[in-house]
């Protein structure tokens, strides 16, 4: 049977405000957490981004779920060594109950120290490189590494947890899936589509754990809701590499005017209806997923998880 998790979002909400929500998911019966890890948010109207490993920390206090990046670039805007020693401490200050969750990233977050932002095949390329890196520093060993992008000289960590931090990989077309079958330790997207569940798990990923998340926007106001996540989020439908290649958030804000309410409307559930909220979150339980992450768009988080809590987690296989 899947768990559900909550989804908590880097790029709307701040430190504080994070962590209660962490609380108020583990009191309403949600099993795990997901958190993104953003330098950017997508545009100035979602208006956050805190340094993802501080609230980790904060959130190993404050709850006892079990934490995931969903996800980390480990590849230009932080050394896959550096990004390694934060996750070994993640693990250690949670009593390994972290996951770290990566993807080959988007411009938006990465280039933020000048370097060129390469085309995808590059970019997993040096992902599967980074992935290497950070599973030899996980032992605890001294490493050295002299690769096609990275060099490592005399690093060792001598924080790390008891067994190594597994390690996720998104992929949202066949080329990242076929990485994550071949070297992850787990399977991310982020729709419910049977096929790409099949090649993770066909390709080498077996039972490994596969998991997946979606946005919703609960409320008493279907309207209103759908108002909510065309300012917030409408980013979300555009097509294409646009969210991988664009580099700053006023970029996604341009192409705002491409997305209408009625588009959000039928590809975001929104409003209180209880059936909408079941059979979104059933689609993933039917492709396959292990896990499910749900995230709440907008202000009224209470409401959601009370509204989750009572009329919709019950109804969840």
């Amino acid at each position: 049977m899947p768990e559900y998790g909550y989804f908590l979002s880097c790029e709307e909400f701040g430190p504080a405000e994070l962590v209660e929500q962490a609380r108020m998911a583990e009191q309403a019966g949600f099993t795990a957490l997901w958190i993104s890890d953003h330098y950017h948010p997508w545009n100035d109207a979602q208006g956050q981004s805190p340094f993802v490993w501080s609230v980790i920390g904060a959130l190993s206090e404050a709850v006892s779920l079990p934490i995931e990046t969903a996800v980390t670039c480990p590849t230009v805007r932080m050394h896959p060594a550096v990004v390694a020693q934060a996750a070994a401490t993640s693990a250690v200050m949670t009593g390994g109950r972290f996951r770290l969750g990566v993807g080959s990233g988007e411009a938006l977050n990465e280039h933020i120290l000048g370097d060129a932002w390469p085309p995808a095949h590059v970019r997993l390329e040096m992902l599967e490189e980074a992935i290497q890196i950070m599973r030899r520093l996980f032992t605890g060993e001294e490493v050295n590494h002299v690769g096609t992008h990275y060099t490592v000289e005399n690093a060792r960590l001598y924080t790390v947890p008891e067994e190594p931090v597994p390690i996720d990989i998104s992929g949202f077309g066949p080329k990242a899936t076929s990485l994550a079958s071949r070297v992850g330790d787990g399977y991310i997207t982020m729709m419910p589509e049977e096929a790409m569940v099949e090649q993770f798990r066909k390709g080498g990923g077996g039972a490994k754990l596969v998991s997946g998340g979606t946005k919703v926007c609960y409320g008493p106001d279907r309207e209103e809701a759908v108002r909510t996540v065309h300012k917030l989020w409408s980013n979300q439908l555009l097509p294409g590499e646009m969210g991988q290649i664009l580099p700053t958030p006023s970029h996604f804000e341009q192409l705002e005017p491409l997305i209408t309410e009625e588009m959000v409307g039928e590809n975001t559930v929104c409003g209180d209806d209880v059936d909408d909220h079941v059979s979104t979150l059933k689609a993933f339980a039917d492709a396959g997923f292990d896990r499910i992450y749900v995230n709440q768009i907008g202000p009224d988080q209470r409401g959601f998880f009370d509204f989750y809590r009572t009329k919709v987690l019950p109804q969840l296989p």
